[in-house]
């Protein structure tokens, strides 16, 4: 899995980890980023279908 660097503000960062660890929702900071990139995608996605944007392999 190839990786990447980001720069985030602090307050973001602290609202992260709120998220993670053993009282959180993700194990680790990786597993809350993706999963917040595959809801915005999906999201963006959905937008995407609604206004007749999305190509599909029809």
């Amino acid at each position: 899995m190839p990786k990447i660097s980001v720069e985030i503000p602090q307050e973001l960062l602290d609202d992260l980890d709120d998220h993670v660890g053993d009282d959180g929702k993700f194990v680790n900071r990786s597993d809350a980023i993706r999963a917040s990139i595959r809801k915005n995608l999906d999201i963006l996605d959905e937008i995407d279908q609604r206004h007749d944007r999305l190509e599909t392999d029809e």
